[in-house]
């Protein structure tokens, strides 16, 4: 009786043509458009200690409106710009999609290379150096590789960024563009990885010369100086100074320091697309390290918005968006500089305009946004040792040396260390094999002399890592990041506050890297399209962003994802 019961069910189910859990000629819901963000270098804590400060048509309307996951954190090292892009692409760690760190030594080849290098493919648009790239490193699939797949390739995909590797990791493998910043004309270009010409809407953006409008004028601050109270003081000693300025002070003169004649860019402000504005001896790298590389950023994705239609064509479309110059500005000033305060609270006005522009054109609540960061940011050493907490640094050269010498004065003569790159020992296996040494026990020996350098806590073998497995701490983090193919022998782990210098033993501004909260723990908002207002305190993993998505928008999640699906914001 039972087995006719469940025959009956299952024949009215295909008559009436739907499924168990499916209601009868129910379409497929996908939002319109996804808008991916990802701020570079975004502490959590900017969220609300810049608060006050906020508008209310950008941060404070994506939390107001939207869904916050308050815990979430990288669960790898070494929290770098590409890895953290891959990851919340890809929806895994660096131990599945490869990509291990900004660079990294190919043992095969015995040179470095850069997370998006690739030599096969030309420049469309700007440098032979600056538009070799593509995104062939990494190993896994991504969800916006996901939406193509699941359309048939109808679905549009562009990424864009001032920095190429957060515009070609977030896009993935079959975009159909992604567009990055060429500091030596100043203008947005690619490779012909994805197209043998940049469409016309882009060279008629870049002929606008809107860099140079931008640097023609000085950085002075949004609001008056004094009411930048969650900053320090605008002259410290562990801020960095512009190359050709004498202060790290407002204003900071950008039309002297790039080379822009004032005359000229307000010109091309009134003119629009005059190209006539261009000044050939421009330092257009400059605005980088600037707010206005956020707002030239805005206005890029904007028109691509527009002359792509995109999120406007009957079909789910994605566009990556990652905003780089908070990560520049960063690395300058430090986390406690006005200068930094500055950079978001100017940001939080380009993320208005761009919601605002989603609402207008895709059409209110039509669009899924996500935002977070790639990692966050150390507080300056020489900051927090002023407040008597205790840090330091590293100069990962001299730490290169010194084992170099240790073990020449151990082993004899020989190049041992190739290099010391995301704070790890890449060693000289062929070296070691002449000498008919054991690569383990070298290993090991190693990490027994690195962890007497001042600022290391853990050093490890990297044959421990392969043969060994951790469900939570230091250690997972490092396993999570290690890729055999391309990680060092030797991984290193800093103490907390601690952080490499690469002017040792100057400090200025700060960097990342770390397992440490400050580098591991970072925004993620979900706003628009069927996402409830809300906010959760529950541990979630960025890996766990691809799912979340993939579960939005009905398709597979990227190949190689670990994460899994955030059921808070899921939920309606």
């Amino acid at each position: 009786m039972l087995l006719k019961k469940t025959l009956l069910l299952l024949i009215t189910a295909a008559l009436a043509g739907t499924s168990f859990g499916q209601k009868k000629g129910k379409p497929l819901d996908r939002p319109k458009l996804v808008v991916g963000i990802v701020v570079d270098q975004m502490r959590y804590d900017y969220l609300y200690r810049y608060w006050d400060k906020f508008g209310s048509n950008g941060f404070r309307r994506l939390l107001g409106e939207g869904f916050s996951y308050e815990n979430t954190h990288y669960n790898y090292v070494p929290t770098y710009t590409g890895p953290g892009h891959a990851s919340i692409y890809t929806g895994t760690t660096p131990a599945v999609h490869g990509i291990v760190g900004n660079n990294w030594w190919v043992r095969e080849e015995g040179k470095a290379t850069y997370v998006t290098e690739d030599k096969t493919v030309q420049s469309i648009g700007g440098s032979t150096a600056a538009g070799q790239q593509s995104p062939r490193h990494m190993l896994a699939s991504t969800i916006t590789d996901e939406l193509r797949l699941a359309t048939n390739f109808q679905a549009k995909v562009i990424g864009l960024s001032m920095k190429d590797r957060g515009s070609i990791l977030p896009a993935g493998h079959s975009a159909n563009a992604a567009y990055w910043y060429d500091g030596t004309n100043g203008a947005f270009i690619s490779s012909t990885f994805y197209q043998a010409a940049l469409p016309e809407w882009v060279v008629q953006f870049n002929n606008r010369k809107l860099p140079e409008q931008y640097l023609s004028k000085p950085w002075e601050t949004l609001l008056p100086i004094a009411q930048y109270t969650e900053s320090t003081a605008d002259d410290v000693a562990w801020e960095g100074a512009f190359k050709g300025e004498a202060r790290p002070v407002f204003p900071h003169d950008l039309p002297t320091l790039s080379g822009v004649d004032i005359a000229a860019g307000r010109a091309g402000l009134r003119a629009g697309a005059d190209a006539s504005v261009a000044t050939k001896s421009a330092n257009y790298d400059l605005i980088r390290s600037t707010p206005f590389g956020n707002t030239l950023t805005a206005d890029f994705a904007i028109e691509a918005i527009r002359a792509e239609q995109m999120g406007q064509r009957g079909i789910t479309d994605f566009l990556a968006v990652s905003f780089s110059c908070t990560d520049y500005v960063g690395h300058q000033f430090g986390p406690n500089a006005i200068e930094t305060e500055d950079t978001y609270l100017r940001l939080d006005q380009d993320l208005g305009r761009l919601l605002e522009y989603l609402d207008k054109t895709v059409g209110k609540g039509q669009a899924l946004v996500f935002l977070s960061a790639d990692h966050g940011a150390a507080h300056s050493p020489d900051f927090l040792r002023d407040k008597r907490i205790p840090a330091g640094s590293v100069g990962p050269s001299l730490m290169r040396d010194s084992l170099q010498h240790e073990l020449v004065r151990r082993h004899g003569a020989g190049k041992w260390v190739l290099t010391y790159e995301n704070q790890q020992v890449y060693l000289n296996r062929p070296l070691i094999a002449q000498k008919k040494l054991d690569l383990y026990a070298f290993q090991a020996e190693v990490a027994s002399i690195m962890i007497n350098f001042a600022g290391v806590t853990r050093a490890i073998a990297a044959e421990d890592v392969q043969k060994s497995h951790w469900e939570s701490g230091m250690l997972m983090y490092l396993e999570n990041g290690y890729y055999p193919k391309r990680s060092g022998d030797v991984l290193v782990v800093l103490e907390p506050g601690w952080l490499e210098s690469y002017a040792y033993p100057i400090n200025r501004g700060t960097t990342h890297g770390s397992p440490s909260a400050y580098d591991t723990h970072v925004p993620l908002l979900f706003w628009g399209w069927h996402v409830r207002h809300g906010e959760s305190n529950v541990p979630a993993k960025i890996t766990d962003i691809a799912a979340t998505v993939a579960r939005y928008l009905h398709i597979q999640e990227p190949d190689g994802c670990t994460g899994t699906p955030l059921l808070e914001v899921l939920s309606k």
